[in-house]
């Protein structure tokens, strides 16, 4: 269990057991730094993942400048999103899935959390798989002897890659069996690990090429005043779609901050700064493959595999794997353990909630999933579609209607009496607000003659989420700016 999540037992004692246990419950010790979430979102923009992305953007045909104004716009509005996600379970100490309470019931809650959880179960998978896969090329590059393993497959996976899978599906329970406290001294290391091997990598190749062969366009094509105004547009939402998972459970890692202010630091450095660098440097590398191999290589692994020295590849590799955990466990692992946890917190625990999403991922078999480019297109779209209305909706309960106030004790109050109880446990507003929005973000994935706005269902589903919402509970606005004005006009008279 998260061994921060420590909960005084009379003071847990009137909560709820069918909506409480020890890991959902507000932690007392939030002790986690702004250097924590500066390591938080290290973890996440320090992958494989994130290096092909990063250097994605500068392949749009965008001159540097606007590449960089780009990447800068999207990444300060994931840092405000971020910062307001954070503000209520800092505030409570609680997880992402118990902070939705507030708006959709302390039971209709566990929509958005298994919607999360579903969406970190196959991405989790996924990631597993890839890191999974760039073990077995280190395998392969120092023992060739392995390559008979390779050769028969099982359900779609060789030998060879069964055993790296395995690896690399027990390294990462072990670092999330030990608790949070163990995450954040994992991640804390994980991220300036990779920085090290990248800064490292792209002094080695300016070395060998020299700064004068190293640009920042990397595109192949000349684009139009009305193209490029158009790449620059959907660039800046692309930054923002990257990180819409992770940002909608901030909270499970915001509970655990100091205060506010520290988080809003850790978010500045950690975003902002580090993604700027980080794109920069991968752009660095990517550019100079093409002048030092004569080939341009986005995938990281193989630029690391050329370097020559073996010890160096080694080190280079491991880090790189290291990296991928750390995004996969911050981003995929976390999650699905609160929002698991939260539909049944006395039989289901952190550890188990976890583990739940561990064993689904072998179930799985991401890597045939991943062999389906269509496929995984549809399924990971499909979940996307939901995350964007979900955001606005919180968003727009806690700020708009709830006046950036949350009431802790009724987030676990499963009786009519309870703040949060609305009609059976289940709050139609959000609910109704969800569905169409849900349902336009659909439209957007599945008819082809709206794909050309696909890359901005992020903000489609967030705007739509917030504002159907905000109508829909409009009366109990109504209801609290009455009780807010009758409260000040008494304090007047008094």
């Amino acid at each position: 269990m998260p061994e921060n999540n420590t909960l005084a037992n009379d003071t847990q004692a009137h909560y709820s057991p069918r909506l409480c246990n020890t890991d959902l419950a507000p932690t007392r010790v939030q002790n986690w730094s702004w250097y924590n979430i500066f390591s938080f979102w290290m973890s996440d923009v320090h992958s494989m993942g994130g290096y092909v992305v990063a250097a994605s953007f500068f392949t749009l045909g965008l001159a540097s400048w606007q590449v960089l104004l780009c990447l800068l716009i999207g990444i300060c509005i994931v840092q405000l999103c971020a910062n307001l996600v954070a503000k209520p379970s800092q505030m409570s100490g609680v997880p992402y899935a118990v902070v939705c309470r507030q708006a959709f019931g302390v039971f209709g809650a566990n929509i958005p959390a298994v919607i999360r959880g579903l969406i970190a179960f196959a991405w989790y998978g996924i990631q597993t798989y890839l890191a999974a896969n760039a073990l077995m090329l280190v395998l392969l590059k120092f023992y060739p002897t392995l390559t008979p393993l390779t050769q028969n497959h099982w359900l779609g996976l060789s030998a060879l890659g069964w055993i790296c899978f395995g690896i690399m599906w027990f390294l990462q329970a072990m670092v999330f069996w030990h608790g949070m406290s163990a995450i954040k001294r994992f991640i804390d290391v994980a991220g300036p690990a990779v920085y090290i091997v990248m800064l490292s990598l792209a002094g080695w190749i300016i070395y060998k090429t020299g700064l004068e062969n190293i640009s920042f366009t990397l595109a192949s094509k000349t684009l139009t005043t009305g193209e490029q105004t158009w790449q620059m547009i959907t660039a800046t939402a692309l930054v923002v779609s990257y990180f819409s998972g992770p940002l909608l459970n901030f909270g499970d890692f915001a509970r655990y901050g100091k205060n506010m202010q520290e988080i809003r630091r850790g978010n500045r450095w950690g975003l902002p700064f580090n993604f700027l660098l980080f794109s920069i440097v991968t752009v660095v590398i990517v550019s100079g493959t093409q002048s030092l191999f004569g080939q341009m290589i986005t995938d990281p692994i193989e630029t690391v595999s050329r370097v020559g020295n073996s010890v160096a590849v080694a080190l280079g590799l491991l880090t790189m794997i290291v990296a991928t955990i750390g995004i996969n466990i911050v981003a995929n692992f976390v999650s699905p353990a609160f929002d698991f946890s939260n539909c049944s917190p006395q039989r289901i625990s952190f550890r188990t909630g976890g583990m739940i999403a561990a064993v689904g991922s072998v179930l799985l078999t991401p890597w045939n999933l991943f062999q389906s480019p269509e496929l995984i297109h549809y399924t990971l779209d499909v979940l996307g579609a939901f995350i964007g209305p979900l955001f606005g909706i919180l968003l727009a309960d806690f700020y708009l209607i709830k006046g950036a106030k949350i009431h802790v004790d009724d987030l676990f109050d499963a009786t009519p009496t309870g703040r949060y109880w609305y009609r059976n446990g289940f709050n139609p507003n959000a609910v109704l607000a969800l569905i169409p929005a849900v349902a336009i973000g659909l439209i957007i994935s599945f008819i082809p003659a709206w794909h050309a706005v696909a890359n901005f269902s992020w903000f489609i589903g967030t705007f739509l989420g917030a504002s159907c919402y905000r109508y829909l509970a409009r009366h109990e606005h109504a209801v609290k700016t009455s009780a807010t004005a009758m409260r000040g006009l008494l304090l007047r008279k008094d």
